[in-house]
């Protein structure tokens, strides 16, 4: 499989009307909420409001890489840059296995479009997810730089390192900033500006014929941006991303979509929500508790 920053995989049979629509179609324009929707069609000879299908996937499921060489040898970054890190031969067993559980949870009929980070260790974790499904349920597999690891700076003295990192732990991880690198609440910008062209794409697969209600989402990235990603999603405080940790390497972490009436949104199971020591209220929108929709 070749990565490439487009719509890299499609079916050939579907290839014809994706293209056509995708080239043709320009994107909405975004609410002020991407987080929480309600949408009707207009009634011409009733005044009842019917739901129209969804513009939002099934599920969104993100998923930290394999275990680094750089987890388990912080001096692996002194020759090495990080971005070319590669994945130990655990982690690529435990890819295999993230790859067989995403099979099984999406199902022999479901289909996926993927986002991955373009660090090695992402890709050769994305390669493995890809090897367990078949080429009818990729619909396609973009690179996205945004959803990248943070910066801790270029090649690294590995004493210096240790010893930022000791300090972002008394800091804070959200507004430590590293040396020549970036904060967590760099990383929180750019992903949020990510979720941005994420809702857009889902717009113009909608608009390309797909049928979001049985398509998941796959992102493929490290374990600090994908709790930022979460952060954002589902509005934690600050407080609560400092509480929260990292999911295991290769865990994937499920954000279901809910529906009642005309509304959509996602929330995390609590296994999962758990899992990043999360509290009750950080696994449902806190727009969704304003007006009290879940149960």
């Amino acid at each position: 499989m070749m990565f490439v920053s487009s719509y890299s995989k499609i079916s050939h049979s579907s290839c014809r009307i994706i293209w056509s629509n995708l080239r043709n179609c320009r994107p909405q324009s975004l609410s002020n909420d991407v987080f929480l929707t309600r949408s009707f069609t207009s009634a011409s000879s009733s005044s009842e409001e019917r739901p129209m299908k969804t513009q939002r996937p099934k599920r969104i499921i993100l998923i930290r890489h394999g275990e680094s060489l750089g987890n388990v040898d912080e001096s692996a970054y002194v020759a090495t840059a990080d971005w070319r890190v590669p994945l130990t031969k655990k982690g690529r067993d435990q890819a295999k296995i993230a790859g067989e559980k995403l099979k099984s949870l999406i199902g022999e009929d479901g289909k996926a479009f993927f986002y991955f980070s373009p660090y090695h260790r992402t890709k050769e974790t994305m390669k493995e997810l890809e090897s367990h499904l078949s080429d009818d349920q990729i619909i396609s597999i973009r690179e996205e730089p945004r959803i990248s690891e943070q910066q801790f700076g270029n090649f690294q003295n590995v004493h210096e390192v240790l010893q930022a990192k000791q300090e972002r732990h008394e800091f804070g991880r959200f507004y430590y900033r590293f040396k020549s690198g970036e904060s967590g609440l760099d990383v929180y910008s750019r992903v949020s500006s990510f979720i941005s062209t994420l809702v857009r794409d889902c717009q113009q697969y909608h608009k390309a014929g797909y049928d979001l209600d049985n398509i998941n989402v796959v992102i493929v990235t490290h374990g600090l941006s994908l709790r930022l990603f979460l952060m954002r999603w589902f509005q934690f405080s600050v407080e609560e991303f400092e509480a929260s940790e990292n999911p295991q390497n290769a865990q994937l972490i499920v954000m279901k979509k809910k529906c009642v009436g005309g509304h959509r949104w996602y929330e995390l199971t609590d296994e999962h929500r758990n899992a990043l020591a999360l509290p009750d209220t950080c696994g449902i929108p806190k727009n969704v508790q304003i007006h009290q929709l879940y149960d």
